[in-house]
């Protein structure tokens, strides 16, 4: 009889380990990592974007950005990266960077609702990039950034 008892309540416990472990995953997935960047004198708090999944995800489905200034996608590589408005719901400035320099801008980049994937506008920088930096349109006017403006990680 005692051991009985026992193994069940090694089951309890071992079932209850399994659905903690799911639980913390779930949650993990709803954090984002953020970091601090710098284009010019412009100090950015902004959420990053690396894993896969994130980077395919971007800002579709959000609201706003509350209290960041943009999310920074990290590619593992230098390429051609194109950014499309999947499930957008406000509009964005979207700026390539490459070895410490902003190489390109599309500003005031509409939503485009209820769209199908393959009918979305792809948006391209003129050059390879390795990183996207994504921000609230009419960011990059009222921050005065440029192409050639220096980026830089961390203050």
């Amino acid at each position: 009889m005692s051991d009985k008892k026992n193994s069940n309540k090694r089951s309890i416990i071992l079932f209850g380990g399994i659905i903690l472990f799911a639980l913390v995953v779930k949650l993990y997935s709803y954090h984002w990592p953020s970091i601090e960047v710098k284009i010019n004198n412009n100090d950015l708090k902004v959420l990053v974007a690396k894993e896969s999944t994130r980077l395919y995800k971007g800002l579709g489905g959000r609201e706003n950005l509350d209290k960041y200034d943009g999310m920074l996608f990290v590619f593992p590589s230098e390429d051609q990266h194109s950014i499309v408005m999947r499930d957008m719901k406000f509009p964005i400035d979207i700026l390539w960077i490459r070895d410490g320099k902003v190489i390109d801008i599309a500003p005031n980049v509409p939503i485009e609702p209820n769209r199908a994937e393959t009918d979305l506008i792809v948006y391209f920088a003129r050059q390879d990039s390795d990183f996207v930096l994504e921000m609230p349109a009419g960011q990059v006017l009222a921050r005065n950034i440029k192409i050639g403006d220096s980026f830089a990680v961390g203050n």
